[in-house]
């Protein structure tokens, strides 16, 4: 689809918005509003308690009770199978997670129903919207294949958030939080209340700070969310503004164990370098450096009895760069000529400083109509959207270089562009009280190309690898359920098929003579929970069959990249349990456990002689995936009373291997880390509606321990034997440290 397509797509979904509004009544009535808005948000892309598959709701008040900053994904870390890393080790900054296993490329998320995932690197980077927690009325996580929805990465699980409802009463709310490695969070939120019965605006604004616990893994953020909404009792429509600006210190090359054991666990690596008396120094601009912005209208519509209607126009505009010190690099790699010294030596390496720049813009529109009566609920939808990235590279400063450089002189410079349609229609019916089907069926067409100059070196041609990507993928993904619920049972069986084009980097870094094909997933789920006021308990069982999974096998491309490569078969499966207890009011105990067999059938590794040239292979047969553990579990006892309350939480994680070769010497060992929360609330004091104190003590028994890293592997020869060796880089992750918080609401 052509970006005019794209264009004319959305200006469609915004006469379809105009003309919806004719069916809307005059009124002012705030609780049929707030009841209204409700019921027709969820219902695009949400699961229900009549919905075939595996979902974790997390409401507003779980979210900011443990919200100091940290990124999102540390607020949903005791939520069933996912595991989070961070590369400062506190939790704030370059963070991610991963659900199942799946990585952040294979969870789709999106914002009130709208895409957030890059369309190229289909990952979602939270430092770009630091503290969206504070501006969120809540999350749904669905995991497995889900129902149909927005977007790229939706192969695995995905995270659905919804922002803050329009405010009805007038507030003002002041929160800080200062902790351990000078980490610190100021927000500002405040609220109009409605207006004249029909209008209502709400702004946020957050600035955090943390030095990191790694060395230099410092971050310097700031936030905002805007809102300005209409509503009367049938329609309500919403314009929101939400993104961040970032500055955060690399600390993603990680350290190896010898290097930690010589300079200790906060080691950082990013941005070293000898300087010219031979001594170890470090890049003091080694930052990367982004800004993203997010543009959202929204229309909620009642039509009828029976129909609702939500429609959406939105724009995403990012861009940034990260400037970074390399050593001893090829200059022809960055268009330079070798250079001759005084004393006539030919330089052909050097320390240079380059400039990895990438400028975005996402837009689309999307439509959905729900029908609903005493049998049926039926969602239809559809969306279309465009973008555009842009990245290129550029030379800073190259140590001692004799001859002429362009300022910022670009030595890579290409194109992408996406286009992206997806419909569906799901429906669930009611076969008799206690028994449900329901049927989702979703097409999804994406056109890609990529054009220009790549950033690898090809040496065949002695010049920058030449891109010239045109793909076109159509997607057919079904999924079937029936659903049963009888007084405190319910229990449900799905089949879903998922479909994912390949990423950006599969193309560019990938072999030009075997692109990556896209990926499919048969996903097979079967739940039960049993649910009482005092106690609820459930199981699920998961067989996620996957076909050509792209994995890393250890191979090259012909520029020396490591590539993700299809492999035939391999399969994810698993048990999820999920268990509540609450006696009484001042007492509530939950766990959650996920044990889970994640394996590649039939796995080849490749190595390479001094990691470049002749490659050798091994097959090793059944192999786990990467960063996939076999067990996790969650255990949280909770105690409220009066105003105070506390939090004892646990997160056991298993043994994950950092490679898809059982590498014994790669891998993660597994931890177990509890987290203790103490607050207490106060009502009505001088003139302040709510003040709350918190104090949190992450890692309360101190454990060392590393969730994400790296791992390579090479050979050489020793006379006539091969010498294998491996190598992995870790991330050192904090050990036992205090946060405080302060929130004086008016």
């Amino acid at each position: 689809m052509e970006k005019t397509d794209i264009k004319a797509a959305c200006l469609g979904a915004a006469l379809l918005c105009v003309n919806a509004q004719s069916f809307a009544n005059s009124g002012s009535e705030a609780d049929s509003v707030a009841s209204l808005l409700e019921e027709v948000e969820i219902v695009a892309n949400r699961a229900n308690a009549k919905t075939p598959v595996a979902f974790t709701n997390v409401s507003k008040k779980e979210l900011l009770k443990d919200n100091d900053g940290r990124d999102m994904t540390y607020l949903l870390q005791f939520t069933p199978s996912v595991t989070t890393t961070s590369d400062a080790g506190a939790g704030i900054g370059y963070t991610s997670m991963r659900i199942r296993g799946t990585d952040g490329s294979r969870i789709n998320v999106t914002a009130n129903g709208i895409p957030i995932n890059n369309p190229e690197s289909h990952n979602v980077y939270w430092v770009n919207m630091p503290d969206l927690a504070s501006s969120l009325r809540d999350v749904q996580i669905q995991r497995g294949a889900g129902t149909s929805t927005n977007g790229a990465g939706a192969f695995g699980a995905s995270v659905n958030m919804i922002t803050d409802a329009p405010s009805e009463t007038p507030y003002a709310e002041i929160s800080a939080a200062y902790g351990a490695y000078d980490t610190n969070r100021e927000t500002l939120r405040v609220g109009s209340g409605l207006l004249g019965g029909h209008w209502s605006f709400d702004a946020r604004i957050s600035r955090l700070h943390s030095d990191g616990y790694i060395e230099r893994a410092s971050t310097d953020l700031w936030s905002y969310f805007g809102q300005a909404a209409y509503r009367n009792v049938n329609t309500q429509v919403r314009l929101l503004a939400f993104g961040g600006k970032e500055k955060t210190y690399m600390a993603w090359d990680y350290a190896s164990l010898e290097d930690m054991e010589k300079y200790g666990r906060r080691y950082n690596p990013c941005g070293e370098y000898t300087d010219k008396d031979g001594n170890r120094a470090y890049y003091a601009d080694q930052n990367d450096n982004y800004i993203q912005h997010h543009l959202q209208l929204l229309l909620s519509q009642h039509i009828g009895e029976r129909f609702n209607l939500n429609a959406a126009l939105h724009y995403t505009a990012d861009n940034g760069y990260y400037d970074q010190y390399k050593t001893k690099r090829t200059l022809v790699e960055y268009g330079l000529s070798p250079f001759q010294t005084a004393d006539g030596e030919t330089v052909s390496k050097s320390d240079l400083i380059r400039l990895k720049n990438n400028v975005n813009d996402f837009y689309g529109g999307q439509v959905s109509l729900n029908y609903r009566d005493d049998r049926w609920n039926v969602v239809a939808g559809v969306a279309a959207t465009g973008f555009q990235g842009h990245h290129f590279g550029q030379v800073k400063w190259v140590r001692n270089y004799v001859g002429a450089i362009d300022p910022l002189q670009r030595y890579y410079d290409n194109k992408g562009r996406k286009s992206d349609f997806n419909s569906y229609i799901r429906a669930n019916f009611d076969i008799m009280s206690t028994l449900s089907a329901f049927a989702d069926l979703q097409y999804r067409h994406i056109h890609y190309t990529i054009k220009g100059e790549s950033d690898n070196y090809d040496w065949n041609t002695e010049a920058p690898a030449m891109l010239d990507i045109h793909r076109d993928w159509n997607f057919f993904n079904p999924k079937l359920g029936l659903n049963y619920t009888n007084g405190s049972h319910r229990a449900f069986a799905s089949w879903a098929v998922a479909q994912k084009e390949p990423t950006r980097d599969n193309f560019t870094d990938g072999d030009p003579h075997r692109l990556p094909k896209a990926e499919r997933l048969n996903d097979f789920e079967l739940g039960y929970t049993f649910s009482l006021p005092i106690f609820t308990a459930g199981i699920n069982l998961y067989y996620m069959l996957y076909k050509d999974q792209l994995v890393a096998t250890g191979e090259l491309s012909d520029t020396g990249n490591a590539i993700s490569v299809n492999v035939p078969d391999s399969y994810r499966m698993g048990m999820e349990i999920q268990t509540a207890l609450k006696p009484c009011d001042w007492f509530e105990w939950q766990f959650n456990l996920t044990w889970s067999r994640n394996r590649i059938k039939n796995f080849v590794e490749y190595i390479y002689e001094d990691e470049w040239t002749n490659p050798i292979s091994f097959e090793l047969g059944d192999t786990p995936i990467a960063f996939s553990p076999d067990l996790i579990f969650n255990n949280a006892f909770r105690f409220t009373y009066a105003g105070a309350e506390a939090t004892l939480q646990s997160n056991y994680v298993g043994k994950q291997y950092m490679n898809n070769a059982r590498s014994e010497e790669a891998k993660l060992d597994a931890y177990f880390v509890t987290d203790l929360h103490l607050g207490y609330t106060f009502k009505r004091i001088a003139g302040i509606k709510e003040l709350k104190l918190g104090v949190s003590v992450y890692n309360l028994f101190n454990k060392k321990y590393f969730n994400n890293g790296y791992a390579g592997a090479g050979y050489y020869m020793d006379g006539d034997e091969r010498v294998i060796y491996r190598y992995a880089g870790y991330a050192a992750q904090a050990p036992a440290h205090l946060m405080g918080t302060v929130t004086l609401r008016f």
